[in-house]
């Protein structure tokens, strides 16, 4: 059994990630797709688990989202920005209840 301990980031547009930090979560905040894919790409070589990614920058970088859907870790949760939610997290869940089920009982 591996007892690793896994972190736990979020990233996103600094506004929309602040309140995460005041509750002890890792922050990275990033401004565009290419930092958003580096700072993926970096926090899955350094040990976290779990990763929530605002709506805007995950409909910037669909492939990059993609190939960690195919990855053990880190598991990638998309959440809304102080703005709203762009409905992207809760697809998600629907695609991947309908992949696991044979259809949407959602």
């Amino acid at each position: 059994m591996d007892n690793k301990k896994y972190k736990i980031g979020v990233v996103g547009n600094r506004d929309a990630i602040l309140p995460f930090r005041m509750i002890g979560f890792n922050t990275f905040p990033v401004n565009h797709a290419q930092e958003a894919i580096n700072t993926l790409r970096q926090l899955a070589m350094n040990d976290y688990g779990i990763v929530y990614l605002t709506e805007d920058i995950a409909a910037e970088i669909p492939d990059t989202i993609a190939y960690y859907d195919t990855q053990v870790t880190p598991a990638v949760i998309l959440i809304p920005t102080h703005k709203g939610s762009a409905g992207l997290g809760l697809q998600r869940v629907q695609d991947n209840v309908e992949k696991a089920v044979g259809q949407n009982i959602l």
